[in-house]
C-alpha cells in the first residue's frame, strides 16, 4: 500500500499562509495532508533554517511547494533533507548557489514590482535598522494579483507580509533542485517575476514545466491548477517509492 506524501507549502513575499487556502482545499479533496508554513521573510538563511526545522519534524515522504521567494527558501532548506522527494516551484525562483532572489528577478525585462514598493524601517535584533518592503495597496492588484477578484485582492493587500529587503539580496548557498526532482509552474501574465526568468530557471533545473495564463497570485486565482501540478509530483513520488518497495521484496 502506497503512502501519500505530506505536502509542505511555503509562501513568498507580500503573501501569507492563507494564500494557499484554495490549494489546500483541493489537496485535501485528493487525500493529502498539507501544511502551510509561515515564512518569516527575514533572511534567506534564517527562513531556510525555519523551514528545515519543519521538514525535519515530519515523517514519511514529503513534497515541498514554494511560491515566489518561497522557492528560494525551499531550495536552500531542502538540500539533504531525507524525507523530501519532490520540489514544486509555483511562479517561483530556482536559484543556483551564488545567486540572489533580486538578481534573478531582474535578469529579464517585464517585472513591474519594484516601482510599486514602499520601504519602511524596522529595528533589527542586533540594534541596527532594517528595511521592510510592502506593495503599495492601491497597486497590489495591478502588479501582484491582476486576475484575482477586486475584493479578494484588497484583503490580500491589507494582510500582506513584508519582506526584509536584505533577504532579497541574500546569496543562495544550496540548490536542492540539483538532487531532488522538480516541477515548475510558469505564470505567463506575471508582473512580479517575468515569465522568461521562470523559463530560464526551470530549463536550467530540468524541471517538469507547465505554463498557465495567470498572474503572480496563481495560488489564489488558479488553485486547482496549482494543486494538479503538486498532485502530479506527489504521484511520481508514490510511483518511485512503490517501485523501490517492489524491488526490495523481489531482492
Amino acid at each position: 500500500m502506497s503512502v501519500k506524501p505530506t505536502v509542505v507549502l511555503m509562501h513568498g513575499a507580500f503573501a501569507e499562509s492563507a494564500s494557499w487556502n484554495g490549494v489546500i482545499a483541493e489537496l485535501h479533496s485528493r487525500g493529502y495532508k498539507a501544511i502551510a508554513v509561515a515564512n518569516p521573510l527575514r533572511g534567506l538563511q534564517e527562513d531556510a533554517a525555519y523551514l528545515r526545522s519543519v521538514l525535519d519534524g515530519l515523517s514519511g515522504p514529503v513534497v515541498v511547494a514554494g511560491h515566489s521567494y518561497g522557492g528560494s527558501v525551499m531550495s536552500e532548506a531542502a538540500t539533504g533533507a531525507a524525507g523530501v522527494k519532490a520540489l514544486v516551484y509555483v511562479a517561483s525562483f530556482q536559484l543556483e548557489a551564488g545567486e540572489s532572489t533580486a538578481e534573478l528577478a531582474g535578469k529579464f525585462p517585464g517585472g513591474e514590482l519594484g516601482p510599486a514598493l514602499d520601504s519602511v524601517a524596522f529595528p533589527a535584533p542586533d540594534g541596527d535598522t532594517g528595511t521592510d518592503l510592502y506593495i503599495q495597496q492601491d497597486r497590489f492588484q495591478e502588479v501582484f494579483a491582476a486576475d484575482v477578484a477586486r475584493d479578494v485582492a484588497a484583503l490580500m493587500a491589507a494582510t500582506q507580509r513584508p519582506i526584509a529587503a536584505s533577504a532579497l539580496e541574500d546569496v543562495a548557498t544550496e540548490a536542492a533542485w540539483k538532487t531532488i526532482p522538480s516541477w515548475s509552474l510558469v505564470t505567463t501574465q506575471d508582473l512580479a517575476i517575468p515569465a522568461e526568468s521562470m523559463r530560464f530557471m526551470s530549463a536550467r533545473a530540468g524541471s517538469t514545466t507547465i505554463e498557465i495564463d495567470a498572474s503572480h497570485a496563481v495560488t489564489v486565482s488558479k488553485p486547482g491548477a496549482v494543486a494538479e501540478l503538486i498532485d502530479a509530483a506527489a504521484r511520481a513520488v508514490e510511483a518511485d517509492l512503490s517501485d523501490v518497495a517492489v524491488a526490495a521484496r523481489v531482492g
